[in-house]
């Protein structure tokens, strides 16, 4: 199982950096995760971001679709990628601490 090392602490991930155990997550890890998208520092708006993913995953067990999460959080899609240069699917389920969403999100 690969492992990254952020701000000291060890994280189990996934082949593609997603945290192995979702329930670890916390705000420090989010911030931690950030990194690895090249977030130095979480702004409001993508904690609004990843608080609404994170919510609505402890909810349904899933990552919302896009529509979805741009309906309930008032953002474009653009401006999503603006927040997570990766996309909603891989940098922000990342630093929500959601395990790789198996299609759209």
């Amino acid at each position: 199982m690969p492992t990254i090392e952020l701000n000291g602490t060890t994280y189990a991930v996934d082949d593609d950096g997603f945290l192995e155990d979702p329930a670890i997550w916390n705000d420090r890890v989010a911030a931690d995760l950030a990194l690895t998208e090249r977030i130095e520092t979480l702004t409001d708006d993508q904690w609004k971001v990843v608080r609404y993913l994170r919510t609505y995953y402890l909810e349904f067990g899933i990552a919302p679709m896009i529509r979805k999460l741009c309906k309930e959080t008032g953002f474009k899609l653009a401006q999503i990628y603006e927040m997570f240069p990766s996309g909603p699917a891989k940098g922000a389920c990342k630093v929500a601490g959601l395990p790789k969403p198996t299609g759209c999100v």
